[in-house]
């Protein structure tokens, strides 16, 4: 496996607990950027709702459980300003348990910038697949200037790279696999899958085939994903099994090796090498040097 990308450059997030709880409100920064992110526990809404950063243009984030699924229910809005938008959804909208909003240090996000973030965002959770989107309609990108889309285009990196500094990862796709990628492969019931490790969890590549079938005492949070995978797409029907539409990624090697499978399974057993070692053999081989 090859890949020219670029090894990222290193940057330092700042977080800030003004309430001094690590499960409270939290203010984001980032190395070099202009915004500021805000997240919110929905249980200190009320008493958040003065602070500054609503009363900016911006963007925002709703994340919650969903009843039915393992992935994340999630809802992107813009506000002019955010306050006001997460006033009606407090109301209206039972299922978020965090909030998170993002604005300008210096106000210089005006509606059609916003407008782009909440389109570019959309679109990249529909791309990954990762959560469930909340949103029912679907938001048209508004008409930027070239520089103007280059400054949102900007500030959307920013964000992207705080998200998963969070705990929220489901806007990126699965991650590319570099010229050191090791890749494993399943073989089991008659279907083949294959994969690699990341530093965001387990990637099955797109071709990946999974059985269709599940046993009696799978995991319900196992059976849960393959059905949000049926239904989001990233599974679908060739016959005998199913056959995965685009590199995915998983929280673990076990959970991937689960859901392919249809049942319990060791991922760092489940997972070989070309030449028949396990994922785990390598890892404490490297454990060993």
């Amino acid at each position: 496996m090859t890949n020219n990308r670029e090894k990222p450059r290193a940057f330092s997030v700042r977080l800030f607990l003004p309430g001094g709880d690590p499960d409270g409100v939290k203010t984001v920064e980032k190395s070099n950027w202009t915004g500021r992110g805000l997240v919110i526990p929905r249980s200190l809404f009320a008493e958040t709702r003065s602070r500054a950063e609503l009363g900016s243009t911006g963007v925002y984030i709703l994340v919650g459980p969903d009843e039915k699924s393992q992935l994340p229910r999630v809802y992107v809005g813009e506000g002019d300003p955010i306050g006001p938008r997460l006033d009606q959804h407090a109301k209206n909208k039972d299922f978020w348990t965090q909030a998170i909003g993002f604005a300008s240090k210096d106000q210089n996000l005006n509606k059609a910038h916003i407008q782009f973030l909440e389109y570019r965002l959309i679109d990249l959770a529909k791309a990954a697949k990762r959560c469930l989107l909340d949103n029912v309609n679907n938001p048209q990108p508004p008409s930027l200037s070239e520089a103007d889309t280059a400054e949102a285009e900007g500030f959307l990196a920013d964000i992207l790279l705080c998200l998963p500094v969070l705990g929220y990862g489901f806007f990126d796709e699965a991650p590319a696999p570099t010229q050191t990628t090791l890749e494993f492969t399943l073989n089991a019931k008659g279907i083949k899958s294959k994969g690699y490790e990341a530093t965001t969890g387990f990637v099955v590549r797109a071709g990946s085939q999974a059985v269709k079938s599940e046993t009696k005492s799978i995991h319900a949070y196992l059976s849960d994903m393959r059905r949000s995978l049926v239904e989001q797409g990233v599974f679908v029907d060739i016959g005998q099994y199913y056959e995965m539409t685009q590199d995915y990624t998983f929280n673990s090697p076990s959970t991937a090796a689960g859901v392919i499978l249809g049942r319990a399974a060791n991922g760092r057993t489940e997972w070989k090498t070309a030449d028949g070692h396990t994922l785990r053999s390598i890892q404490e081989a490297e454990v060993d040097k």
